[in-house]
């Protein structure tokens, strides 16, 4: 990686996360960081990293941290399940026979009267 000599040359740099592909099918993995003055050597010193190891990945590209969106910490609880959604799953659903049944024998007996 480049030597930074002082901290003003180290302000003109940006965190890049760079991500992966191990094939077209597979999803982007994060890698790692690393400081770049553009996008492109970036682009560039990811690559060289990924040339020295033995499995090639089908595509990389990076993207500055910065603009890398995430939910505050105090925002995380809504992720959480909440317990009331019983009508999510499929077992809830059980009685629709039994009371299409019953409905059919009712409009049955409408009918004959």
């Amino acid at each position: 990686m480049i030597r930074l000599s002082n901290q003003k040359k180290r302000q003109d740099y940006d965190v890049y996360e760079v991500f992966s592909r191990k094939d077209l099918t597979s999803k982007f993995e994060s890698q790692f960081s690393l400081l770049a003055p553009s996008p492109e050597i970036a682009l560039s010193l990811a690559q060289e990293n990924f040339m020295r190891r033995e499995k090639v990945p089908s595509n990389l590209f990076v993207v500055k941290r910065e603009h890398i969106h995430y939910l505050a910490p105090e925002k995380r609880q809504a992720l959480a399940r909440l317990d009331n959604k019983e009508y999510r799953n499929p077992s809830f659903y059980g009685y629709i026979p039994s009371k299409w049944r019953e409905l059919k024998a009712k409009n049955n007996d409408q009918l004959k009267v």
